[in-house]
C-alpha cells in the first residue's frame, strides 16, 4: 500500500490540503496529515482549524512514497522555513521519490532547484520562483517525480493525479466518477 504524508503549517490553504486528504482516503491510499507546528491543531489561512494525525517529530519518512505540500499564505512560507521538512523534501528529490505541491507551494521546489528543465505550474503571478522550470498554465503538471498544480480550483485534478500516480488510471477514474467530477 502506498504511503503519503501531507504537511500542515499555520496559514495553509484548507481546501487544497483537505481535498487531497479526502480523495486519497477514498482511494484507500494511506495518507497522514502531519503538523510542522508542534501542535496537532493547525489554523488555516481562512481561520479553519485542522486537526492533524501526527507531528513531524514522530513521522517515519522511510515508509513514505510521496510528500505533499499544500499552498496558502503564510503556510507556504512556513513550510519552506521548516528545516526538518526541507531536509526530507531534499532527500526525496535526490532519491527520485514522489513530491507534490499546489498553489504557492511549487515555489518551494523551484527555489530549491528541483524544477530545472521540468514542466511545472503554480499560482498565477508566482512563476518567477519556479526557477529553471518550463512554466505551464496547465491545471496540473507531472514531470518525473514532481507533481505541481495551480491552486484551490485545481485541487481535485491535483489529487486525482496523485491517485493516478500511486494506484493507476482505473482507480483515478473510479474516484472521478464517484465524486461526479467532469461527467
Amino acid at each position: 500500500m502506498s504511503k503519503v504524508l501531507i504537511f500542515f503549517a499555520e496559514g495553509h490553504e484548507e481546501i487544497e490540503a483537505l481535498t487531497v486528504v479526502d480523495l486519497l482516503r477514498r482511494a484507500s491510499i494511506d495518507i497522514d496529515m502531519v503538523s510542522i507546528t508542534g501542535n496537532k491543531r493547525v489554523p488555516g489561512s481562512h481561520g479553519i482549524m485542522t486537526v492533524c494525525d501526527k507531528l513531524i517529530e514522530t513521522v517515519n519518512f522511510d515508509n513514505a512514497d510521496m510528500l505533499v505540500l499544500p499552498g496558502g499564505m503564510p503556510g507556504t512560507l512556513n513550510l519552506e522555513l521548516c528545516e526538518p521538512l526541507m531536509d526530507q523534501v531534499n532527500g526525496f528529490n535526490v532519491s527520485g521519490k514522489g513530491l507534490a505541491a499546489i498553489c504557492a507551494a511549487p515555489t518551494v521546489f523551484g527555489k530549491a532547484g528541483f524544477l530545472q528543465g521540468k514542466k511545472a505550474t503554480c499560482y498565477p503571478g508566482m512563476e518567477k520562483d519556479l526557477l529553471g522550470a518550463q512554466v505551464s498554465t496547465d491545471e496540473v503538471c507531472h514531470d518525473k517525480n514532481i507533481i505541481t498544480s495551480r491552486g484551490l480550483g485545481t485541487a481535485i485534478p491535483f489529487a486525482l493525479e496523485i491517485i493516478r500516480t500511486l494506484k493507476g488510471e482505473t482507480e483515478a477514474e473510479r474516484i472521478t466518477k464517484s465524486i461526479v467530477f467532469r461527467q
